[in-house]
């Protein structure tokens, strides 16, 4: 098994609190439903055009929406 990317993020927690599903969000930042699985679940590592999207999507700060996991 392989170790999650050290990006850590509260997409999913964001989106919740927009009432958002994953299509709702992927529609808003212009990329797939998989996408938004992707990243939420740690798979893949956006973009910095990526994670400049999806923080606008859910009107938040990038820092808000991102983290390096294990960093204080």
């Amino acid at each position: 098994m392989t170790s999650p990317a050290p990006l850590g993020n509260n997409l999913k927690e964001l989106r919740a609190r927009h009432g958002l599903t994953q299509a709702e969000l992927a529609a808003r930042a212009g990329v797939t439903r998989k996408t938004i699985n992707t990243v939420e679940n740690r798979v893949f590592i956006p973009s910095t055009v990526l994670a400049l999207r999806l923080a606008a999507a859910l009107q938040v700060s990038v820092e808000d929406a991102f983290f390096l996991d294990g960093t204080d």
